[in-house]
């Protein structure tokens, strides 16, 4: 469905409550029925980590080493690699303006759509990444900071990226502009996520880290629908 219809009566009271579910349910059936986009990021994912170790050889203290780098930053490009699918589609049939004019605040509708982004694509890598930092010769703490840092960084990757792929709709080269805009942003969340799995690794307290990088989230979460909201506007003017 392109539009907001088959919502159950309970949910046509106007809140930003059910905003946000009925455009989360919404975008969540829509990447269930083109499967292939969210398993395309997976794959992604997969292959670029499971690469490293092949590359570099089996010396287990340099995959130690480079792990934490390694996952995260193959995590960001494949959160990248998916950013165009929250806007697009929706922006290139005109559902986006109808979305717009809806009795709904565009901030509802904009933390619907980065929650489901985060739920079909950053949550399944953070729990395949633990499968695959076995093969660096994580130990069991080390894969549960990875988890962690992932479960709270990725939702971040999510909300900055839909504010890039706002302001980008519709322009010529849109993809390759929009990561020019969002990766000077990743960086502080790829340097604390990677930051964590580092410190446990060195037995250094890792809570710090992971504090920014709930700080970042909970930020993220109060902020960008309105910037997303903002974006839209200007993209749909």
């Amino acid at each position: 469905m392109n539009s907001l219809a088959n919502t159950t009566p309970e949910m046509l009271v106007i809140s930003p409550e059910n905003g946000v579910l009925l455009a989360f349910r919404r975008d969540y059936r829509l990447a269930m029925r083109s499967r292939g986009e969210i398993i395309q990021a997976l794959v992604f994912f997969v292959i670029v980590v499971s690469l490293f170790p092949l590359a570099v050889g089996a010396e287990s203290a340099l995959l130690k080493r480079i792990a934490p780098g390694v996952v995260w930053v193959a995590a960001l490009l494949s959160v990248l690699l998916t950013l165009p699918r929250i806007f697009a589609s929706d922006y290139a049939d005109g559902t986006l303006e109808q979305l717009a004019m809806s009795p709904y605040p565009m901030a509802t509708i904009a933390a619907g759509k980065m929650l489901a982004h985060w739920f079909t694509t950053g949550l399944p890598l953070a729990l395949v990444a633990p499968v695959l930092g076995v093969q660096f010769g994580l130990g069991t703490s080390e894969l549960g900071v990875i988890v962690a840092s992932l479960m709270l960084g990725t939702p971040v990757l999510s909300m900055i990226g839909a504010i890039g792929a706002a302001l980008t709709l519709g322009v010529r080269g849109g993809s390759i502009l929009m990561a020019l805009l969002v990766l000077p942003l990743y960086i502080p969340v790829l340097i604390f996520g990677a930051g964590a799995v580092e410190a446990s690794m060195a037995g250094i307290d890792y809570a710090a880290n992971l504090s920014l990088l709930g700080a970042g989230l909970l930020l993220g979460a109060l902020a960008s629908p309105f910037a997303v909201a903002a974006a839209v506007k200007i993209s749909l003017d």
